[in-house]
């Protein structure tokens, strides 16, 4: 599926957009501003022209990594795409408009023109970055909540145990026991926790969803595996993980 993708300034709007295999990115139009809810129905217009629902966002951070004025007004628009169907992502964009106004120099553009194609130009920039990157990663795998303590199992004996060293089994409070695949023990704000999918299906739970829980001791100085009731808790945790995740992958 293509990536449209925005440089959104205070008075147009550079868009481009991948060719159909994802390769490279191509300049499309400029969109003159006229106010959010108009500005984002020509966005719908092309996402639908160009059959896709990606859309990349430049965020013009300043030098310092830091977010002013624009970028606020980035993320507003942007959370407007959202609210409306569309899947939107957001990529660091310094420097993209300067390279974009040197090569419309050294091209000899006149002043006027320059105006027409300077952020469709920087939109491209913005979005070859991306691609070469890796581009757009289908975050198929989601977060569960599970309830109650797990504990770790004294009964480890199945044959597929004994192949994979990262297949542990829980217990949760009434005894019932579960396999799980080990993905990752990582900590967050001092505190561990350990990342799991299971091995065998299991009620409520999808073939593509992540099992988080925290790693506490209880009164017997023992392991055991709580559920995380705070989403903002779970959210950040569940972030890391595909960071770290990517990370790897990239390696």
């Amino acid at each position: 599926m293509r990536v449209l993708c925005l440089d959104i300034g205070e008075k147009r709007i550079g868009v481009a957009v991948t060719d159909p295999l994802g390769l490279t990115a191509q300049a499309v139009e400029t969109i003159w501003t006229k106010g959010f809810e108009r500005d984002a129905a020509r966005v719908l217009e092309l996402c639908a022209q160009y059959e896709t629902d990606r859309v990349l966002c430049g965020l013009p951070l300043n030098m310092d990594g830091t977010e002013g004025f624009q970028a606020q007004k980035s993320r507003a628009f942007a959370e407007l795409l959202a609210q409306k169907g569309l899947n939107v992502h957001f990529q660091d964009e310094r420097l993209s408009t300067k390279q974009a106004r040197n090569v419309l120099l050294e091209a000899d553009v006149g002043r006027r023109k320059r105006k027409d194609y300077i952020d469709q130009l920087a939109a491209t920039y913005i979005l070859q970055g991306f691609m070469d990157a890796g581009g757009w990663r289908d975050e198929t795998t989601t977060k569960i909540e599970l309830k109650g303590v797990w504990h770790m199992s004294e009964n480890m004996n199945h044959d597929l145990d004994m192949e994979r060293e990262d297949i542990v089994e829980l217990v949760d409070e009434d005894g019932q026991a579960v396999r799980f695949e080990h993905l990752m023990t990582l900590e967050h704000e001092g505190k561990p926790y350990i990342c799991l999918v299971p091995v065998d299906p299991m009620e409520d739970v999808g073939e593509d969803e992540l099992v988080i829980l925290r790693i506490e001791t209880d009164k017997d100085g023992n392991d055991v595996y709580a559920t995380v009731e705070d989403d903002a808790e779970l959210d950040a945790v569940f972030e890391k993980y595909l960071e770290i995740a990517e990370a790897d992958e990239d390696e």
